[in-house]
């Protein structure tokens, strides 16, 4: 991945004025491709094994719940890099620039190479922990050897998606994306219903194609990376090992990964709360996600590319363009999400018959349409809280207040939604609906939380460079018209 061309290692000053005065939605709309994309690709080999055989279907989804949690390990480095690389840049401090980028790549590559060889010799054993049927576990076993074998082809393509990101260049994984899901769409077909079926592959046979799409992914990226970015990625920069960046990118993803893993296995317990409520429950569980992940990705997309220009504005020193800039994504952000939770909860009769209309009975979709509508009702007051937390909670930690979110996020979940949950939904016999209302209370509370921190100002001056000898030109700027 090294330059030809050094000659482009210095941001000048419109470049930095590029990210830092860009329009939000300029930024976040091919986050929102591009996280909707990443969405579907993880449904695609569900979906099209379905049609070919359901034991697989079981399998693979099994495979995935192992190789899922394993990934929160990447996010360490790979979250943190936004954060380190944005503020570089926007200081101008381009001389640590490659051997960021090359910490970040490295450590994430040697730790998802040692995860690969677990994944790869102790697949049985992992699934084991699943309790996964004896079935399953062949189409199981090969699936996760393929895949969690090349799992470092997605931890190397997510840290330089990330890097992407930080430069502004959110349209680059937008289009790896794209291509990705087409290259798998295309192998699936092929090995499923196509002239590969002949092999009897199967569940084997879209692991192919996953890990085929990543692999051409990561070339993808790598190419972007040579031709786009300031920048090199070489053994080089290791010698001396730079300790001070790694560091650094530990401190700030160690918080964020560890509230990431405290997410996952508190949804696990509202899982299991909302399984003893039975299959009505359970499927409108499902179905309400699915309809609300529509607003959520819209306030994720417009999250990070806030995060992007408060990174760079912080880096600067401009901390009243940066806090400015968050006011503005967050009157709009609010909107939109609320227009879109309305336009879910209002057409909520029409979208959930999609769903049920192959219920076995009437009086089950019916059942299911009827809890649905309540627990999208629900939903347009969570919107308004997690809206807050996703613009507000990615701004502090992109101006290097990571840990006050992160403290805040572990307690809020597990205090609301799970013990709220716990009460609402089985103690008070809300079920569903109890178990919606807490995760909502939750989203609010949070939200007005870091909503006075954000208005104190307490986050600033924790950036993680040092404002001396940083880019000191004319940042400022007028906010863009969105």
């Amino acid at each position: 991945m090294e330059r030809q061309n050094a000659s482009h290692l210095g941001k000048s000053k419109n470049e930095v004025n590029d990210v830092v005065n860009s329009s939000v939605l300029r930024l976040a709309w091919p986050i929102f491709v591009q996280a909707l994309l990443s969405m579907l690709l993880g449904y695609a080999d569900t979906l099209m094994l379905s049609g070919y055989d359901q034991t697989a279907v079981g399998a693979i989804g099994n495979a995935n719940q192992i190789l899922g949690f394993l990934t929160l390990a990447f996010t360490v480095i790979s979250s943190a890099s936004v954060v380190v690389v944005a503020q570089y840049l926007g200081a101008g401090k381009n001389d640590k620039i490659s051997q960021i980028y090359t910490v970040c790549v490295s450590f994430n590559l040697v730790l998802s190479l040692i995860l690969s060889g677990i994944v790869y010799l102790g697949s049985d054993a992992l699934m084991g922990i699943l309790h996964t049927p004896a079935e399953m576990m062949n189409d199981a076993r090969s699936y996760m050897r393929i895949v969690g074998g090349f799992i470092f082809t997605q931890a190397v393509l997510d840290t330089m998606s990330r890097i992407f990101h930080s430069n502004g260049k959110t349209v680059f994984g937008m289009i790896i994306s794209l291509g990705m899901n087409i290259i798998n769409v295309a192998g699936n077909y092929l090995f499923l219903y196509g002239p590969l079926r002949s092999l009897g592959l199967g569940a084997s046979g879209v692991a192919v194609s996953t890990t085929l799409s990543r692999i051409i992914g990561l070339i993808a990226a790598s190419v972007f990376f040579a031709i786009f970015i300031d920048g090199h990625i070489s053994v080089k920069y290791l010698k001396p090992f730079p300790k001070d960046i790694l560091k650094t990118l530990l401190r700030l993803g160690i918080p964020t990964a560890g509230e990431n893993i405290s997410y996952n296995i508190s949804q696990l317990f509202v899982t299991g709360f909302v399984n003893t409520f039975g299959i009505i429950a359970i499927n409108t569980k499902i179905y309400a996600s699915i309809l609300s992940n529509f607003a959520y990705l819209y306030s994720l997309s417009v999250a990070m590319a806030t995060m992007i220009i408060v990174g760079h504005a912080v880096g600067a020193g401009n901390y009243e363009l940066a806090y400015r800039r968050v006011n503005k994504t967050m009157r709009s952000a609010l909107i939109v999400s609320a227009l879109i939770a309305c336009l879910n909860y209002i057409v909520s009769p029409v979208t959930l018959g999609f769903f049920t209309g192959g219920s076995e009975t009437a009086a089950i979709g019916s059942q299911i349409t009827e809890l649905g509508q309540k627990v999208l009702f629900i939903a347009i007051f969570l919107e308004f809280g997690r809206t807050s937390n996703l613009v507000i909670i990615n701004s502090l930690k992109a101006s290097g207040d990571v840990r006050f979110p992160t403290y805040l996020g572990i307690v809020a979940m597990w205090s609301c939604t799970v013990i709220g949950g716990y009460i609402l939904g089985i103690v008070c016999g809300f079920g569903l609906v109890g178990i919606w209302t807490a995760m909502a209370a939750d989203e609010i509370i949070r939200g007005v939380v870091v909503a006075i921190r954000w208005k104190r100002g307490t986050w600033r001056g924790k950036s993680v460079v040092r404002n001396q000898g940083a880019y000191s030109g004319d940042v400022s700027g007028t906010l863009p018209t969105e």
